[in-house]
């Protein structure tokens, strides 16, 4: 009997890990949402309020829609709305719901070779940086970043096939790799805000321009249709969504801070 009792206790002892585990959701992010520190911050509060885990697979925004489309993952969180958009057209996602915003900056060296600090027009920025053949580094990976670049070069009016060299670098990395890059090479390169200030190995890097409206950058969650997945852990899934968008959720989004500068804004809507 006493045999047995230990053995019990032991099978217990293994299955409970196994099953706290259960309560354990994928969510495909941005690679800004980590290292900007916010998951770093946001997941332990939301895992302490309802007992569900957290793993997060940090990709640039296309990549993490795509993960989306297989059913890898239960919820996205990421920052191009035209792709977000087209992942609901698709019936690939339930509803998505706006969570926060912050914006974008072009980073450079302090020399500034293209002239472009203090420009509040980022298309003008651009042209010049373009037209110095100055070194802009690209993240070139299909991220919400890389998006937003591309969307604004072409607002600069900048085919960028007709004139990219070897001055614009695509790196297919995500926006530390390519904060690093331009640190090292003296390169312009368009960062979200949050990462920036989270970002330690600056060199001689600064904000050169900002506050254009088209550099407004808003980040969407959206659940993965169980419907064509039925893998998806809609319930716990969909919990997490909802402390997102909840006042306790958006209250700690806004308490995320970086020495006194808040890194992003939460705007949820609950329509």
């Amino acid at each position: 009997m006493r045999k047995f009792f230990i053995a019990l206790v032991g099978m217990l002892a293994w299955c409970a890990p196994a099953a706290a585990q259960e309560r354990t959701i994928t969510v495909a992010s941005t690679t800004s949402t980590e290292q900007s520190g916010l998951f770093g911050h946001l997941l332990p509060q939301f895992t302490k309020a309802s007992g569900i885990g957290v793993r997060v697979v940090a990709v640039g925004t296309g990549q993490a829609l795509d993960i989306g489309r297989r059913g890898d993952a239960d919820v996205v969180f990421v920052h191009d709305k035209p792709a977000e958009d087209k992942f609901m057209s698709e019936g690939q996602g339930v509803k998505r719901f706006d969570v926060m915003y912050n914006d974008f900056v072009i980073v450079g060296p302090k020399a500034d070779p293209a002239h472009i600090a203090g420009d509040k027009d980022v298309a003008a920025a651009l042209r010049k940086i373009a037209a110095a053949k100055a070194p802009f580094i690209s993240r070139g990976d299909r991220s919400g970043t890389h998006q937003a670049e591309l969307r604004l070069w072409k607002d600069a009016g900048i085919d960028l096939a007709a004139v990219k060299g070897d001055w614009y670098r695509e790196i297919g990395q995500g926006m530390g790799p390519a904060l690093n890059m331009a640190a090292s090479t003296g390169g312009y390169v368009l960062s979200d805000r949050g990462t920036w200030l989270s970002f330690k190995n600056r060199g001689d890097l600064t904000i050169l321009t900002e506050g254009d409206k088209r550099l407004f950058n808003q980040y969407g969650v959206m659940l993965v249709n169980p419907a064509n997945h039925p893998n998806v852990k809609a319930q716990d899934g969909q919990a997490f969504i909802d402390w997102l968008i909840s006042p306790a959720g958006q209250q700690a989004i806004a308490g995320y801070k970086v020495g006194s500068e808040q890194l992003f804004f939460p705007n949820a809507t609950h329509e």
